[in-house]
């Protein structure tokens, strides 16, 4: 009897595994099956399915990076792979290591992100029918970005640039010998690859590497066009370029290094202090903050949104700590200060007058440290610039106040003093003002311009490390030029309330932008919905000053010559009212 039994159970296993064998065969073919059964000129693949939109939703980027890694899609281990460990924490998708994260893993990223910019109304509806309710087409994702620059205020054009307006006069004949354009020891002469990299001699203009493109491009009113494509290469070059040497950069409160590439360009390198998390405490004092990496990432996108176009090309960049500073370096002063600390993590601090000790060691994971890699601006050599102290410059003192914090009347002194008296400079330090108060930068202590064009130019927006530090509180007293002189341009005021429409808004536009930096994210969502905060304040404030002295005494007409006449028609409308 025991026998039967056994045999019956041994029976009742081999039917149990047979049939989950003919199951798992038939969940294999069905989809080809379906697809045979569908014919060729379905135009879906072959699925006559009805769509659920949820589900195109949330498979919409895996879809995406299906058709990037292979032509073909893939087949079902692979989709397991896909969905079953990329959430694993040893995963290329979530490693902490920003080198390991792959092409595929960028993109999805990317593709996620650029998924919540579009409208609510393709949000809910991403797939729509055609007449004939056989064929579905997926719905294109909107760019806002790429929206905000086809606005006609981010396509006006510029007064004729004459010689006198463009900071060099280039000859294109003229061959690029980088090695004679001054005494920068451009390449670590004891680095032996330094031969792989061709001499540029023979090279014609329209083949400049791209940093010298940029400094070429730069003229009185802009450091850079707004759709110059030599500005996305320059930020590929600050990300992929080759580092041949570093020194320390003198004089400033915080280590800094210049890094020179392979293809002779420049940079100034913040390395990371804190996490985009670290909030700087409400006890400091504006002037003893750390420098933060992201916060320069940020305002180079923030500024080229405001289209100012003030701020250098920054770009973020993950350093390996070994071989691109200190195997590279022949400062021995930046030399001495490595270490290998208890963790097993590689360190150096430098020299500089704040935060540079062991107690304040910059460490990598283990020897992988992030920063921002600022595009140096033309050699002071080659094109001066001068310096000025900031009219509402910070008293930087524990007790004592500026003259601008306890004279209410103080604008009328500045619009009295020259370069303020005259011309555009007292605007620029509007837009300024504007721009420090979206990032709650409270550092302005001087700014720079280029001496070749006088006082009839743009002011440009150096160093701005210490943005970014709270998104909890709006610091208002950054605001107090605005309210003191009432003026802005027009351009200006009409962009602000473009970047305040929800079609637009600011901080989606950041989002979107800071996407394409490596070191994405470069803001917690806490700051970029602060900047929307900030933006209604200022706003505000004009507001009020409209209504306190009349529109045409508080925006001033730039060179928009549509905006002049929008500008024309309210103050005839203004008048009417009055």
């Amino acid at each position: 009897i025991k026998m039967i039994l056994f045999r019956k159970f041994r029976v009742l296993i081999l039917m149990v595994f047979l049939v989950a064998c003919t199951m798992h065969i038939m969940i294999d073919l069905l989809p080809k099956l379906e697809k045979r059964a569908a014919g060729p000129d379905t135009g879906n693949g072959g699925c006559q399915c009805a769509h659920i939109p949820s589900e195109e939703v949330g498979s919409w980027g895996k879809q995406r990076i299906r058709s990037a890694v292979e032509p073909g899609w893939p087949d079902k281990h692979t989709l397991r792979i896909l969905q079953d460990f990329s959430n694993e924490p040893n995963s290329n998708l979530t490693s902490h290591s920003l080198e390991k994260i792959t092409a595929i893993g960028e993109r999805l990223e990317a593709f996620k992100r650029m998924k919540q910019f579009a409208g609510a109304a393709d949000n809910q509806k991403t797939l729509i029918g055609d007449a004939s309710g056989g064929k579905t087409v997926s719905v294109p994702v909107v760019s806002r970005l790429a929206a905000l620059f086809e606005h006609p205020l981010y396509k006006t054009d510029l007064p004729t640039i004459t010689d006198d307006d463009t900071l060099f006069n280039v000859n294109t004949d003229i061959r690029f010998y980088p090695k004679a354009a001054g005494n920068q020891e451009w390449h670590n002469e004891a680095n032996a690859e330094d031969d792989e990299y061709p001499p540029t001699g023979d090279v014609t203009a329209d083949s400049y590497p791209n940093w010298l493109r940029f400094h070429i491009g730069i003229n009185r009113y802009e450091l850079y066009s707004r759709h110059n494509s030599v500005l996305d290469a320059l930020l590929k070059d600050l990300v992929t370029q080759r580092i041949t040497s570093v020194a320390m950069k003198s004089g400033g409160t915080q280590l800094k290094l210049i890094m020179t590439f392979q293809n002779y360009g420049q940079a100034l390198f913040k390395p990371m202090k804190q996490t985009r998390e670290q909030e700087t405490p409400p006890d400091f004092f504006y002037f003893s903050d750390f420098e933060r990496h992201n916060a320069e990432i940020a305002a180079f996108h923030l500024d080229r949104i405001l289209d100012f176009r003030r701020v250098p090309p920054v770009a973020g960049r993950l350093v390996n700590m070994t071989r691109e500073i200190r195997d590279v370096t022949r400062d021995k002063k930046l030399w001495r200060t490595f270490f290998i600390s208890p963790a097993n993590n590689v360190c150096f601090y430098g020299e500089c007058s704040y935060y540079c000790s062991t107690e304040h060691a910059l460490c990598g994971r283990p020897d992988q440290i992030q920063g921002s890699l600022a595009a140096f601006l033309p050699d002071l050599a080659l094109a001066k610039r001068k310096t000025w102290r900031n009219p509402w410059r910070r008293s930087y003192h524990k007790r004592k106040k500026a003259e601008w914090e306890v004279d209410p009347d103080y604008c009328d002194e500045v619009k009295q003093t020259p370069p303020y008296d005259r011309g555009s400079r007292l605007l620029d330090i509007m837009d300024m003002t504007i721009f420090d108060f979206l990032m709650g930068n409270m550092d302005r202590h001087h700014y720079e311009t280029f001496e070749k064009f006088g006082n009839d130019t743009f002011i440009i927006h150096l160093d701005n490390g210490r943005g970014f530090g709270k998104h909890s509180h709006d610091e208002l007293s950054i605001l107090v030029p605005l309210s003191q002189c009432c003026r802005v341009r027009r351009s200006t005021h009409l962009r602000l309330q473009l970047l305040a429409k929800e079609e637009y808004q600011l901080s989606h536009l950041m989002e979107e932008s800071l996407v394409r930096d490596r070191l994405h994210p470069v803001l917690i969502q806490p700051h970029l919905e602060a900047m929307d905060r900030r933006l209604r304040l200022v706003l505000q404030v004009l507001a009020v000053c409209v209504e306190k002295e009349g529109y045409s005494n508080v925006v001033e007409v730039d060179d928009i010559p549509w905006a002049r006449g929008a500008r024309d028609t309210a103050t005839r409308r203004n008048a009417i009212h009055r």
